[in-house]
């Protein structure tokens, strides 16, 4: 008996079939598909079978997708193209090639869908070359299949490969689309910024400005080029109607990478207003970039109301933005709250114990992520070795990286600066010699290794060596290499580095300016420093800082309090206290005492800053040099400051230079407490009582020496010019 189906009945199915595909509802989509090829009234058609092969390929379901594969050759419906493309995908998603080829080659008129498929099944495998083998075999008249290709060049890093097709698309006189300029747009980056505005203007010319995903691509472009005034632009430019979410993503994101915190946050509220889509990325950025305590706090409340918390990433950020204002416990509570923890997670609270100095915290969650058989990565493995204060711990992490073949260049870099930090220099550089792929962060960490480690010379040559290389030096560099030209006092290096700053365009960078001025002022040209302070465009409070400072060393206390009130008026700067040390001490050196404690008392009663060791040396050595010893021994006398040599030393001296025996012998002591093999102490004590004419003492001092068996090394000092 000859069964009649029903065309309507298998067209409803169809469409509740499509449904839920559509849904995301693949395990249901399977299962009507079962009840579907079991009923007796229902006959699967081409749309059916390409519907569930869809729902399989979403589920990587490729045992299931097989069964359908055959169902398709054995009814013949594996002739429609929708079928055997769902085919190919289906191949695809699984990443199984040789299935790929094998889909391919049964498909007896492959249209524009087909090709595509096989070429993104290629790229995504890294079958790069392959593909292109493939593509110069294809029909070039369809911009999807130029899409696909570019796409997988750029996705693999060939982008030259990706740059040359767009050129032959356009040779070819194939008109690219919006994808085409998106995959162009993302490969365009600050040494291509040209070419990006180049298409930018192809895209103005081909009417594709009014796609918001090329928008979306063009602000993406400009920010990755720092130029944030363009993506504004842009932004600006485009209409309302044509901006989505991740139009707004782009910027807020875009706004953080240029350390425009406010701004993202505005954009964020602009967001909101227009009734956009807030979505995960939205928080991320938001909440890693937030300005204020406050302002992370607000966007947090609004994360949690609509349901993000359960989010990993948008925990992250949480926990990062409560890490940078100090706030450990909160961020351990979110941690303690997830349940879904990834590295990251791990990564951010191990870092943020390590920047509060909670260093046994830091290496107990360590152990924890490893019980929890989470894998340790450069970022973890880099915040254990800049935190580290163990030799050991860096040599086993040493041999840990080199067990588990995580020699990447980042983690070497940290432990280069790990070994310098422990005054490893030779292992230090024999990492950074084995390296076969050297970055900007290797020479620097090797440079600063020298520098801390008093090794002038060696720092001079690397840098010297540094600027042979494709490597271009960057602000951070060169402000190394001037702090070694200040600690040796080497003028002419010092003006052959301020030549490079001004050649090669580093004038604007404040943080160069102010180590220009620090330079000068060691090597002995004030003259100069200010020169370079008066030059510097903008200004922040280190700078008005080493100019103080400069006049303290040239002993023009004078012009350095000078200096500080101009710094008071200027707008946007703010003392500190290093700016109080400075001027402090620039009034000890000239023996203001008066100005000296007026400043003192500003700072605690008006600027509200809690006067710290370095402070008080300052204020005792400034009484001391000016005679009022009784002042400053009261100061000596509060007890909290016996255990800081530096300013019983400032006392010390002052009672050498004003005949102070009993002081001197009482300071004498409390020295000796501390460090009694000493010989400095046992020196200046018995000048002290040579000069007050107690000979017999200042003699058996002197014997003390030679029995304890301690000499003083004789002082130099050097400048070249």
């Amino acid at each position: 008996m000859k069964l009649w189906f029903s065309k309507e009945q298998i067209v409803k199915v169809n469409h509740l079939l499509a449904e839920l595909t559509r849904s995301n509802q693949y395990t249901e989509s399977l299962k009507l598909f079962i009840q579907i090829h079991s009923s007796h009234t229902l006959r699967p058609d081409n749309y059916t079978l390409s519907t569930t092969i869809t729902a399989s390929a979403n589920t990587r379901h490729v045992t299931f997708g097989n069964q359908l594969h055959a169902h398709a050759i054995r009814t013949g419906l594996k002739s429609h193209s929708h079928v055997s493309n769902s085919l190919l995908s289906l191949y695809a998603k699984s990443q199984d090639l040789a299935s790929v080829q094998r889909a391919f080659a049964e498909i007896q008129y492959p249209d524009a869908y087909s090709w595509t498929t096989l070429l993104s099944a290629c790229t995504r495998l890294g079958h790069v070359r392959y593909a292109l083998q493939l593509f110069d075999q294809m029909p070039h008249s369809n911009v999807a299949i130029w899409n696909a290709i570019i796409t997988g060049c750029t996705d693999n890093g060939h982008e030259d490969v990706a740059f040359h097709l767009f050129l032959d698309m356009h040779k070819m006189s194939v008109k690219p689309d919006n994808y085409t300029f998106a995959s162009i747009l993302s490969l365009c980056s600050v040494e291509l910024l040209d070419y990006g505005r180049h298409v930018h203007s192809v895209v103005i010319k081909s009417g594709f400005l009014a796609r918001t995903s090329v928008i979306n691509s063009l602000i993406t472009m400009y920010f990755n080029c720092g130029c944030d005034v363009d993506a504004y632009q842009v932004f600006e430019e485009a209409e309302a109607a044509l901006c989505d979410h991740v139009t707004y993503n782009a910027m807020i994101d875009g706004l953080v990478s240029m350390d425009r915190s406010e701004d993202a946050f505005m954009m964020f509220r602009d967001m909101q207003k227009g009734c956009f889509n807030l979505t995960e990325l939205t928080f991320v950025s938001v909440l890693s970039s937030c300005f204020s305590l406050r302002v992370g706090c607000q966007a947090q409340a609004q994360a949690i109301k609509m349901g993000f918390d359960a989010y990993t990433a948008v925990n992250n950020a949480t926990m990062t933005m409560y890490s940078c204002f100090g706030e450990v416990i909160e961020a351990q509570n979110i941690f303690e709250r997830m349940e879904d923890r990834d590295l990251v997670s791990w990564n951010i609270m191990i870092s943020m114990f390590f920047q509060e100095n909670l260093n046994k915290a830091a290496m107990l969650t360590y152990l924890k992520m490893r019980r929890a058989e989470y894998e340790p990565d450069e970022f973890t493995y880099g915040s254990l070795l800049a935190a580290s204060d163990s030799l050991q711990v860096v040599e086993m992490i040493h041999s840990l990286l080199s067990k588990n073949g995580l020699m990447k260049v980042e983690v070497l870099n940290a432990l280069i600066s790990a070994y310098c930090r422990h005054g490893k220099l030779k292992w230090a550089f024999q990492i950074f010699s084995d390296l076969s792929y050297k970055n900007l962060i290797s020479w620097n960490s090797i440079i600063s290794g020298f520098l801390i480690n008093g090794c002038a010379q060696q720092g001079l040559e690397q840098f010297s060596t540094l600027l042979n290389t494709h490597i271009k030096p960057n602000a951070c560099s060169l402000s190394l290499i001037l702090s070694i030209c200040s600690s040796t006092a080497t003028m002419s290096h010092g003006k052959q580095v301020h030549g490079y700053i001004l050649r090669h365009g580093f004038s604007s960078e404040i943080s160069l300016g102010n180590a220009l001025v620090t330079m000068y002022a060691k090597c002995g040209s004030l003259d100069r420093s200010l020169r370079v302070f008066n030059s510097m465009v903008e200004r922040d409070t280190i700078s008005w800082n080493a100019l103080i400072t400069a006049y303290a060393q040239h002993g023009q206390g004078k012009e350095a309090v000078q200096c500080f009130e101009a710094m008071q008026i200027s707008p946007g700067i703010k003392p500190d206290q290093a700016t109080f040390t400075a001027i402090l001490s620039a009034c000890s050196h000239s023996g203001l005492v008066d100005v000296g404690t007026r400043i003192f008392d500003m700072m605690v009663n008006f600027y509200g800053f809690m006067p710290s060791v370095d402070h008080f040396s300052c204020i005792v050595d400034l009484l001391g040099r000016s005679g009022y010893l009784d002042e400053a021994e009261k100061v000596i006398k509060g007890g909290y400051f016996r255990d800081h040599s530096n300013i019983c030393w400032s006392l010390f001296s002052a009672c050498a230079a004003h005949g102070n025996l009993r002081l001197g012998r009482m300071i004498a002591r409390l020295l000796l407490e501390k460090d009694h093999d000493n010989p400095s102490v046992y020196v200046l004590l018995s000048n002290i009582c040579a000069a007050a004419g107690q000979w017999e003492e200042a003699a058996n001092l002197r014997d003390m020496m030679r029995e304890l068996g301690t000499t003083k090394q004789p002082g130099c000092s050097w400048i070249r010019t």
